[in-house]
């Protein structure tokens, strides 16, 4: 006798959950229902490719049910998890805190810690941070509103994140904590707006020494032309919602952006300095594996 897995699937949810069970050896396979997979997206296919693999390892005895589990339990009612993405794409999945109870972000990050051993949050609160860390051992930057719970890494490259104002350093440091988190080595240079532009000229050398620019800026937002002008590598452009009346909660800001007559600016949407910091992430890795080859 042989621990063995059961399959149900929640196909409402676009999903697989498996249980295990004692079965008899030799029925694992023949256990999996049949159904038309070619209407189904390629990426199901991929996990249901993998998920035969595993079922192949738990009948050979390779893998106990219970690693089975933790490897492919994705589905937890409230969340669906995207357990293979770091195979995909590089990077493993990122949690949106704001709008998840104490409990839910809880079991997603003891779930994607488990598997990864490390997990980045991003718009988390103090509350949830003082949850949290009653088990597990995560850090919190107010500042960023990051959770994180991190292993040791080495940075490479160089990804320069600057600010107009001091007033869009936390979006700023949301960019610098995820390009960080993501294996980016960071230069801060804040307060550096077009009011005072000699403060950003003075910069300029050490700006041009990165793979990647994230200009971040409220009020009209010209800070990422200005630095697409004078630098030869990628900018991307954060609006933020800083500004008085007309700024439209950071409208301006993006639409100054969007349409910068400087060339290689692209523009993120408004305060998403998490969106900014991947991306930036995902341009260094490829300049400074471009730089080994």
């Amino acid at each position: 006798m042989k621990n063995k897995l059961r399959i149900s699937p929640l196909f409402a949810r676009g999903g697989i959950h498996i249980q295990h069970r004692s079965l008899q050896s030799g029925n694992l396979l023949a256990s999996f229902p049949r159904y038309d997979l070619c209407r189904r997206r390629a990426a199901e296919w991929e996990f249901i490719m993998e998920l035969l693999d595993i079922f192949k390892k738990v009948s050979a005895g390779e893998m106990t049910p219970e690693e089975a589990e933790r490897a492919t339990a994705a589905d937890m009612g409230f969340a669906r998890l995207d357990m293979n993405r770091k195979e995909r794409t590089g990077f493993a999945e990122v949690v949106f805190c704001e709008g998840k109870t104490n409990e839910q972000l809880l079991e997603i990050y003891k779930r994607l810690c488990d598997a990864e051993g490390e997990v980045l949050g991003t718009r988390a609160s103090f509350e949830q941070y003082e949850f949290l860390k009653r088990e597990l051992n995560v850090s919190y930057d107010e500042v960023s509103r990051l959770l994180k719970i991190e292993k040791e890494k080495e940075h490479i490259g160089a990804v320069a994140v600057c600010t107009a104002g001091t007033a869009d350093i936390p979006v700023a440091e949301e960019a610098a904590g995820t390009a960080e988190f993501f294996g980016a080595s960071v230069m801060r240079i804040y307060d550096v707006g077009v009011s005072g532009i000699h403060r950003l000229l003075s910069r300029t050398e050490e700006i041009r020494r990165a793979s990647c620019v994230v200009a971040v800026a409220g009020m009209e937002g010209a800070l990422a032309s200005v630095i697409g002008g004078l630098v030869k590598n990628p900018v991307i452009a954060v609006p933020t919602s800083v500004g008085y009346g007309a700024n439209f909660g950071g409208l301006s800001a993006l639409l100054t952006m969007i349409n910068s007559c400087a060339n290689g600016v692209c523009t993120v949407n408004i305060n998403n300095g998490y969106g900014a910091g991947y991306t930036a992430a995902q341009i260094n890795r490829l300049a400074c594996y471009g730089m080994e080859k």
